[in-house]
């Protein structure tokens, strides 16, 4: 199986962690939620996946194309 990594497309502040290490995920749930600009940015998994890590914590800034978590595919 293929592992993935999942990346930030914006700067902003993680907000929420949705899920954790070992969660299956269908295409499109949400991984985390970041905060920018007063807006909720969700970062989704990529495809049907199992999480096998996040890598960042709440309250965490990231950079735009951080690597946020990893995911590997079903």
């Amino acid at each position: 199986m293929a592992t993935v990594e999942v990346k930030s497309e914006i700067a902003g502040k993680v907000w929420k962690i949705e899920t954790k290490s070992g969660d299956t995920l269908e295409e499109e749930d949400p991984i985390l939620i970041l905060e920018s600009m007063k807006m909720e940015i969700p970062v989704c998994a990529p495809a049907d996946c199992k999480l096998v890590e996040i890598l960042v914590a709440e309250e965490e800034s990231v950079a735009e194309g951080q690597i946020v978590a990893i995911v590997e595919e079903v």
